[in-house]
């Protein structure tokens, strides 16, 4: 697949124009907010956007509606969240984020921190589509989900697999190579991608593109591949870590996620981890803090049930923020939870998309459209995993099985996975 146009993909100095105005993309590789830069989100959504925060599904954060984007690049850049103006949309690094904490082979958020250096250090890589997706797995099949672009998994406590286009390769290095064959992966990708803007986004859009890279690594695969896991569990709720302490896992309802609340997750005064499946983990917290962040947090609207409805459930942007959506989809699917029409727990949880489909920018699911007799918002039921959309683009739609709820000209379609 060769794109006709540029990678729009928005960052902090390039706002993306959503219908409700301004919207800014801000990279946190691997996951990890300090006390502080949770407490700088909250203030830039409360005094320069539109009093959220947006989770995505690449466990960035966004602000709508920013009305000054000058003191919203300076204030992340006095935060620590914007270390670069060349490289700041290509920082695209999820990482599992209970590793070194919860089970798993090897913590790989120091491998997370090393490859943000080396992105930044090298200024080709700044050439990088800004949807190009990095993926850190400690060994559970959390993020190797995801499919990216280039990433590794651990296999033992120093020994990874490289992964390509979302598989296995085959190849295998330690944690000590790790970083500089995923640098030089992406080093190969720009080259098969050539020069120009235009040209493929992601490294699965290249015919042959995964070999083709294995091939300029001059490396013999030492393994046959890994059969990655199509689902897994989402952390959610009282999480006891290896040393002793508790994290805490709480899904932020459709991702949205209030100035206030974020304020109460800064005075926790603990490490946060913002995860690709729109929720956040609280870290490193004795027993009864922890207990006293659930009964705090829980009214807030932040949810520690892994059974809860609102895990089952995604959408787009819908309007007011996108154009080109029929309704208010998120409303509707907001009205389906409370009203107890999301049924069942089939086919949860999905691996999450891109962070590009949830900013009505263009982007479109490879699902094709199948014809379905369509339904008034209030009637939709749907069992299990579900994806609300303002029309057939279906962005922010997640890979895997899951139902598409897609709104039309006169109701909304249900398609079946």
């Amino acid at each position: 697949m060769t794109r006709s146009t540029p990678d729009a993909c928005p960052g902090v100095l390039r706002l993306h124009q959503a219908a409700d105005g301004p919207l800014a993309r801000i990279r946190v590789p691997g996951g990890r907010l300090t006390p502080a830069q949770v407490q700088a989100l909250a203030d830039a959504a409360r005094d320069l956007g539109n009093g959220n925060l947006e989770l995505t599904s690449r466990g960035n954060i966004q602000l709508r509606q920013v009305r000054d984007a000058s003191e919203l690049a300076g204030r992340l850049e006095v935060a620590g969240l914007l270390p670069s103006d060349t490289h700041e949309r290509v920082r695209n690094i999820v990482a599992s984020p209970l590793s070194g904490r919860v089970g798993g082979w090897a913590d790989v958020h120091g491998l997370a921190d090393d490859l943000d250096v080396g992105l930044r250090a090298d200024p080709r890589l700044a050439a990088l589509p800004g949807r190009v997706l990095f993926t850190l797995d400690d060994g559970r099949g959390d993020v190797s989900t995801l499919r990216g672009d280039i990433g590794v998994q651990a296999v033992a406590a120093d020994t990874f697999a490289l992964l390509l286009a979302g598989t296995d390769t085959g190849l295998r290095v330690t944690a000590g190579e790790a970083v500089e064959v995923m640098l030089d992966a992406a080093r190969g990708f720009l080259d098969l991608r050539g020069s120009g803007e235009a040209g493929q986004w992601r490294l699965h859009e290249i015919p042959g593109g995964a070999e083709r890279v294995v091939e300029a690594l001059d490396r013999s695969p030492a393994s046959s591949p890994l059969e990655l896991g199509a689902t897994h569990d989402i952390p959610i709720g009282w999480l006891d870590q290896d040393d002793g302490l508790v994290s805490l896992g709480a899904a932020v309802p459709l991702g949205t996620l209030p100035a206030r609340t974020a304020e109460f997750l800064a005075a926790i005064d603990h490490p946060v981890f913002v995860t690709p499946w729109r929720s956040v983990v609280i870290t490193d917290l004795a027993e009864g803090p922890a207990e006293t962040v659930v009964r705090v947090l829980a009214p807030m609207g932040l949810i520690f049930d892994a059974h809860s409805p609102w895990l089952r459930v995604s959408a787009c942007a819908g309007r007011p923020g996108c154009a080109k959506s029929r309704t208010d989809v998120r409303a509707d699917a907001a009205a389906a939870i409370e009203s107890q029409r999301v049924l069942g727990m089939a086919l949860d949880p999905p691996p999450a998309g891109d962070d590009s489909s949830t900013t009505a920018d263009g982007s479109r699911s490879d699902t094709p459209s199948t014809t379905a007799e369509t339904v008034a918002a209030e009637d939709v039921r749907v069992l299990g995993r579900q994806h609300w959309s303002g029309c057939d683009r279906r962005c922010g739609r997640p890979t895997g099985p899951v139902t598409d709820v897609v709104a039309t000209a006169h109701g909304y379609r249900i398609e079946a996975p």
